[in-house]
């Protein structure tokens, strides 16, 4: 990702009981990050699920959280509409983002063109600063082919693809950390094993619910993120208690890997 290098995590959104967001509860998974060490900090990606966040709490939390932040923020603006977009957009300038990701307009689902245009004519209104990422997030929005892609890229309005934004990051950030340590991990060979507690962690989360395992990892590690957005059934509940045992004695055998890589 051009412009944007070293380990940047993709922030989940708590939430309180009554489904609002939990101000208090960011502010404390942002810490947690800036404590970790990673470089940035993305708000309102997938993993923030912000398709389900109001614009007005996104501009909020965005003010306050590049006040609080020690690593650079990174917003999120993707939204349904090209003008609901560059509002964000304006906001997250003003606010002090560090950059913005955008991903194409999502719930409907639209032609290669249609998403090339949107890009175009976003860039046509805004300027280039901060930087503009683009984000392909394909379970939430039409997939953007690389054709595209390239197509947009060689315009110059874009600063790269947002391709090294880790939502692992955001429950385990020594390990991504870890990952992207110095060569010598990878002498050791450190870096295939923790590669592979990368995939365990992976492996897990696929089996649930968008970020679902994502936050049962940071309620384990003390931090508030709210309700799961939709029910469990019995047996991915039964499944997500299993989880919860699993990753109290991996995170111990990750930290520990970690600390010598």
């Amino acid at each position: 990702m051009s412009g944007i290098s070293g380990l940047i995590a993709a922030a989940v959104t708590p939430r309180n009981r009554h489904e609002e967001m939990d101000f208090g509860a960011a502010f404390e998974l942002i810490d947690f990050l800036c404590r970790a060490g990673v470089n940035g900090i993305a708000l309102f990606t997938a993993a923030g699920e912000y398709p389900s966040l109001a614009a007005d709490d996104r501009s909020r939390l965005l003010y306050l959280a590049v006040k609080r932040s020690r690593a650079p923020l990174f917003a999120g603006i993707g939204a349904a509409t090209l003008d609901a977009s560059l509002s964000l957009a304006r906001e997250a300038r003003d606010a002090g983002a560090a950059a913005l990701l955008l991903p194409p307009p999502y719930f409907f689902r639209y032609e290669q063109d249609d998403i090339r245009e949107f890009y175009l004519q976003f860039a046509a209104h805004t300027s280039s600063r901060p930087p503009i990422y683009i984000v392909d997030t394909p379970e939430l929005t039409t997939a953007i082919e690389p054709d595209t892609l390239r197509g947009l890229l060689a315009t110059g309005h874009f600063a790269g693809l947002a391709d090294n934004i880790s939502e692992a990051a955001c429950a385990v950030p020594e390990l991504s950390h870890a990952l992207r340590g110095d060569a010598a991990a990878a002498l050791r060979g450190d870096a295939a094993a923790l590669d592979g507690y990368v995939q365990e962690f992976a492996n897990w989360t696929r089996q649930f619910p968008a970020t679902v395992a994502l936050k049962a990892a940071l309620n384990l590690r003390g931090l508030k993120t709210g309700p799961f957005h939709v029910p469990l059934t019995p047996a991915k509940q039964c499944r997500l208690d299993e989880f919860r045992g699993w990753f109290q004695g991996w995170l111990a055998r990750v930290k520990k890997i970690a600390a010598h890589a």
